[in-house]
């Protein structure tokens, strides 16, 4: 069964499960229900969409959100290459605002993570050819979508410094934390 850590953010989580190799190869589950309601202490939300994601050395994906409510919780896991998995507390009101984590995903140990809905997170691929892979609750809705700048100091993010960053040109102008709390744009934890 996978083991489980609880994050530094509230209510995320890490899970790598167990792996078998042989000269065949290597066998994966990166999702185990068992395991998720064992640390959650409830079942995975109703997944509403999948989604896979493909990048190169150096691209940064994040750090993303969604308005909330509704909100839109995340499990994701790398099925390819190699990412650092970054999550923010953003959540006003939330024991542990403005900490932040990172886990390390990739090919070999399909670590998991799993984001409770008002968090703030992205990647870092650490190859090419990364493959994120997700299982989302809510379908995607344009609108609903907003990002903290993934280069804001006040995060701290843990982005390893011998990479070349490539940003979508909504991360590269993404706001600051602290401009996003000023215009009462981050999810209340109350309401998560």
């Amino acid at each position: 069964m996978s083991e489980a850590r609880k994050l530094a953010v509230q209510g995320a989580l890490e899970f790598t499960p167990d792996t078998y190799a042989d000269d065949r190869g290597l066998v994966a589950n990166p999702f185990e229900a068992a395991a998720f309601e064992e640390a959650h202490g409830r079942p995975l939300f109703p997944v509403a969409q999948t989604i896979h994601s493909r990048s190169r050395r150096g691209v940064v994906r994040g750090m993303h959100y969604t308005v909330t409510p509704p909100g839109m919780a995340k499990y994701a896991y790398c099925a390819h290459g190699a990412a650092l998995y970054l999550v923010a507390d953003i959540r006003v009101g939330s024991p542990t605002f403005g900490d932040v984590d990172a886990v390390r995903m990739d090919q070999e140990s399909f670590r998991s993570i799993y984001l409770p809905v008002g968090v703030s997170n992205g990647f870092v691929a650490l190859t090419d050819d990364t493959v994120i892979a997700y299982l989302i609750s809510k379908p995607y809705v344009a609108a609903d979508e907003r990002a903290v700048s993934v280069l804001d100091p006040a995060l701290g993010l843990p982005i390893p410094g011998d990479l070349d960053l490539i940003l979508a040109d909504r991360d590269r102008t993404a706001i600051t934390l602290a401009e996003a709390k000023e215009r009462g744009e981050l999810p209340d934890y109350e309401k998560c």
